[in-house]
């Protein structure tokens, strides 16, 4: 059958893309939205009280070296200089992260060059026997145990909800560590915060005439579609007949006070004994508005229940093996291709979910062209 309507279940990032590509090149889309919103976790709302911009699930900032995303996201918003620095709190002291050259001498009690740094914390590494495999011990050889115990092991286990000897050494790898003064906390060539917040960014890449949306209506099938792209939950499309893929879930506290309660937006809390992970004061995100008021949220980790909403896949031994049965079951569909985050169960920042949304509207479009099969992930899950 000739593809020329697809249906798109979700308007996140990763929906909204595909659907705009899909469109452009003539298809009929019609896309199917859960919430009363576009932008997914992303979404950002203005708060009535005070006018400051909120994101709502938790803070968003886009980072990219890839220049055509950079250039995408651009053709649909404003974006405005934003440089994001991050405090942790640990016990009554204030460090900046990623740990760099200050946050060692602030730890330590001394004044170090960057060179004596670098030296100092590789002298204190704990090697293990052979490549490190978890968290801890990856930790460990990076940066020795001090600030493993101070800035990693209790923040971890806090957002995971496991000892980090129980994580994989992967999730560490990706973190810097620097012995100079630059603390920027992404190190990428491009860095901004759309003026408008993210979702006007994806309402806008959704306005196109051969979109139709429709928000407040979950996906439930629709036999009628040539094709169908699914940015949900991979275990719910099988309606969970697997059993449940482990994600981890945010609780937040959403408050107003006065002036501002920190001088940055991200604040960390490195103390297992604390139950937040990160308080996050949302009009630092917009340093180019001014308002007497201001919107803090507290947030929390735990384990994702039914009802709940699935933010960080767990992806350990048990639901790496759950998923290598999913993705069986996936490729035993037809005239489906499950994309983004939930739809191929990784964590991916903003740009990756354009990236790979992008690469799999190509693909969509010439296994239409050539007549060859459809994609049926946007990006490989297992690996």
């Amino acid at each position: 059958m000739a593809v020329d309507r697809v249906i798109v279940a979700g308007a996140g990032l990763s929906g909204a893309v595909l659907a705009r590509e899909l469109a452009e090149a003539g298809l009929g889309v019609t896309v199917f939205e859960s919430r009363d919103h576009v932008a997914g976790n992303c979404h950002t709302a203005r708060d009535p009280e005070t006018g400051v911009l909120v994101h709502v699930y938790g803070p968003h900032i886009f980072h990219t070296d890839d220049a055509e995303v950079w250039d995408y996201v651009n053709a649909h918003a404003r974006f405005m200089p934003y440089r994001h620095t991050v405090r942790t709190t640990v016990g009554d002291r204030v460090f900046s992260l990623p740990v760099n050259l200050a946050t060692i001498n602030a730890l330590f009690g001394l004044d170090m060059t960057p060179d004596e740094a670098e030296a100092f914390v590789r002298a204190r590494t704990v090697q293990p026997d052979g490549p490190p495999r978890t968290f801890e011990e990856q930790a460990l050889a990076m940066i020795g145990p001090e600030l493993y115990e101070a800035f990693f092991k209790g923040y971890t286990q806090k957002q995971w909800g496991v000892h980090p000897r129980d994580l994989p050494a992967a999730i560490l790898k990706r973190l810097p560590v620097r012995f100079t003064a630059d603390d920027s906390y992404f190190p990428h060539r491009f860095e901004g915060i759309p003026k408008d917040g993210y979702t006007a960014m994806v309402a806008s890449i959704l306005d196109h005439p051969g979109v139709d949306l429709h928000l407040s209506t979950p996906f439930d099938g629709d036999p009628d579609a040539a094709h169908l792209v699914y940015t949900g939950p991979l275990d719910a499309y099988f309606g969970h007949r697997l059993g449940r893929l482990g994600y981890r879930t945010l609780d937040f506290e959403h408050h107003r006070a006065e002036g501002r309660v920190q001088d940055c937006a991200v604040m960390n809390f490195g103390d297992v004994d604390v139950p937040q992970t990160r308080i996050t004061e949302h009009k630092h995100f917009a340093p180019w508005e001014r308002h007497d008021r201001t919107v803090w949220t507290r947030e929390r980790a735990r384990d994702c229940g039914p009802d709940d909403i699935p933010y960080y896949p767990i992806r350990l031994v048990r639901e790496k093996a759950l998923l290598a049965d999913y993705v069986a079951l996936a490729r035993s569909e037809t005239g489906v291709t499950f994309a983004g985050r939930l739809g191929t169960y990784r964590y991916l920042d903003m740009d990756r979910c354009i990236r790979e949304a992008l690469d799999c509207a190509r693909a969509i479009l010439a296994a239409r062209r050539d007549g060859a099969p459809m994609p049926v992930f946007s990006a490989p899950p297992l690996g």
